[in-house]
């Protein structure tokens, strides 16, 4: 990634020059060898790690399994949606391994 030397914002590359995001500051390419395309994803996947060492290590809670009705269950965080929305919550119940999730 390149900075601006005025203000230190970021710099993205565009007609064979980098201009800068913040303050408008724009510089030919000089060495194009370093430029390289990143791919960008589109849409955001969930994984599920299936790694049973890791789920050891998980709390439980008691929560009854909509599939066998078990009453015990690994849970877990993650933060799907942007940061001003609350996160997921997500179980996996420790008899039939059936993986759900709970919105607040």
């Amino acid at each position: 990634m390149m900075f601006c030397p005025e203000c230190k914002g970021l710099m993205k590359s565009s007609n064979g020059k980098l201009k800068c995001t913040k303050c408008g500051f724009e510089k030919e390419i000089e060495d194009r060898s370093k430029m390289m395309k990143v791919r960008t994803m589109e849409e955001k996947d969930i994984v599920i790690v299936e790694d049973t060492e890791e789920i050891a290590t998980l709390p439980t809670t008691n929560v009854r399994c909509p599939e066998c009705g078990h009453d015990t269950a690994y849970w877990w965080l993650r933060q799907l949606r942007s940061a001003d929305e609350s996160e997921v919550r997500f179980f996996k119940c420790v008899k039939c391994k059936y993986t759900w999730r709970e919105y607040d």
